[in-house]
């Protein structure tokens, strides 16, 4: 079996199955279709499919056009049926992985999918999971569903562990152009799932096993969050004594080594960054152990949202207005600039304290025209408002959430009476700088 696999891969006519077709599943099909695969898309959502199967794309980087290319080449295929996954001989896992409200891991959608595959699992199919997880997933969660099927793992299937490592909007690294870590369950999952990938992305990195890999992201991810927050807890002490962190920020960062910049904002965004470290906290607690570091941080980045409107209310009160009732726009949804994701942004944490405290709120953005429904907020039905001048000018604030690139801060500052800046966008506005505040 691992030899036949191994020789569709290498002529290239295995068939890839992507399972979630979202912003990790859509990337990963477009490099293995310019690698000359034909691929297969599986997700549960009709609406997706349907779009899919049209032409059309509903995420911002991934154009329609190269949809229709996909199609017109007779590469891709996408379907809700996903008793069609024996047809694929690589079923590539990209489902979500959200926290529970008590903030421990939510694996339904992995499991939910791996029974799915068990149900059509046939000899000579390998199976990787790229949803970001906490280490020992793949064995112990994974493998008991798929064995049940009767396949011997390594002899019949095979099975690995691969974290997505997609970055949306950064116009740098594709993810083709991301080197991928790999951990297989045995030699022979490791050697066919390296040699698949190394088709499609610019370098493949194989570990010793799963877990290495699924640590791997872990702790890229918990890097990051425990970096920001030392960045927002220092903005917040600065900002008392009166020190701009920005120019700190970028006066550090003149050193060239031993210092990598990170950046304060209202809060963290994005399905990786604000998840990924109470996996390996709540794994801890499994150990008997505990992630006081970890945990410390994500206190941190968890009341920056709080610590804005706080701001906010001061210095609206400088003005003699009340934060009740005043009229505040919000510049940005999306959990980071130039991208139309959503995900775990600091907005909606934003959002929630301002209606709680009686704002007349609108926003806008570019990339969101209009305001998703999110799984943890009760956000209301709204549409992006347009920045007219007589639109700014009647706002009491414009709070700038997310910094996208399309936004002219000259003309935002110019016409209105008060902005709230938490990302430093308005560092080269030169005129009326006196309306700016920072948070």
């Amino acid at each position: 079996m691992a030899n036949q696999l191994e020789q569709a891969i290498k002529d290239k006519t295995a068939i890839i199955g992507i399972i979630g077709l979202g912003y990790v599943g859509l990337p990963l099909i477009d490099a293995f279709v310019n690698s000359g695969f034909k691929t297969m898309g599986f997700d549960v959502d009709q609406n997706k499919v349907d779009q899919l199967q049209a032409g059309k794309s509903y995420i911002q980087h991934i154009p329609s056009k190269t949809v229709s290319d996909w199609l017109e080449k007779k590469q891709f295929e996408s379907t809700t049926d996903l008793s069609r996954m024996s047809e694929a001989d690589a079923l590539l896992i990209c489902v979500p992985t959200p926290l529970t409200t008590s903030r421990d891991p939510d694996l339904a959608y992995v499991e939910n999918t791996a029974k799915a595959i068990a149900e059509s699992l046939r000899p000579g199919q390998l199976v990787v999971l790229e949803s970001t997880t906490y280490p020992t997933t793949t064995r112990d969660v994974l493998l008991p569903i798929l064995d049940a099927k009767g396949l011997k793992i390594g002899e019949d299937y095979y099975l690995a562990y691969s974290p997505e490592r997609e970055d949306p909007g950064n116009p740098d690294f594709s993810a083709a152009g991301i080197p991928k870590v790999v951990g297989g369950m045995e030699e022979n999952s490791l050697r066919i799932a390296a040699a698949l990938y190394e088709h499609a992305v610019v370098n493949v990195i194989p570990v010793s096993s799963p877990e290495v890999a699924e640590a791997c992201k872990i702790l890229e991810n918990t890097y990051r969050a425990v970096n920001i927050a030392m960045v927002n807890e220092l903005k917040t002490l600065f900002d008392r004594m009166g020190i701009d962190v920005w120019e700190v920020i970028d006066a550090a960062k003149t050193k060239p080594f031993g210092f990598q910049a990170f950046y304060p904002g209202p809060g963290l965004g994005g399905h990786c960054i604000p998840i990924d470290p109470f996996y390996l906290s709540w794994l801890a607690r499994k150990e008997g152990l505990t992630t006081r570091f970890i945990e410390l941080a994500g206190e941190v980045n968890t009341r920056m949202p709080r610590y804005v409107i706080d701001r906010l209310a001061e210095f609206l009160n400088q003005q003699g207005k009340p934060l009740k009732g005043s009229k505040i726009c919000m510049l940005g949804v999306a959990y980071k600039k130039d991208v139309d994701d959503p995900r775990e942004s600091p907005s909606f944490h934003l959002l929630d304290l301002l209606l709680e405290r009686g704002v007349d709120f609108t926003y806008n953005d570019p990339h969101i025209p209009s305001l998703p429904k999110m799984r943890h907020h009760n956000v209301p039905a709204m549409e992006s408002q347009e920045l007219t001048p007589e639109f700014l000018a009647a706002q009491d604030c414009v709070l700038i959430a997310t910094d996208h690139s399309a936004y002219d801060y000259d003309f935002i500052v110019k016409h209105s009476g008060m902005i709230l800046d938490t990302r430093n966008a308005t560092k080269n506005v030169t005129e009326g700088r006196e309306k700016i505040y920072k948070a």
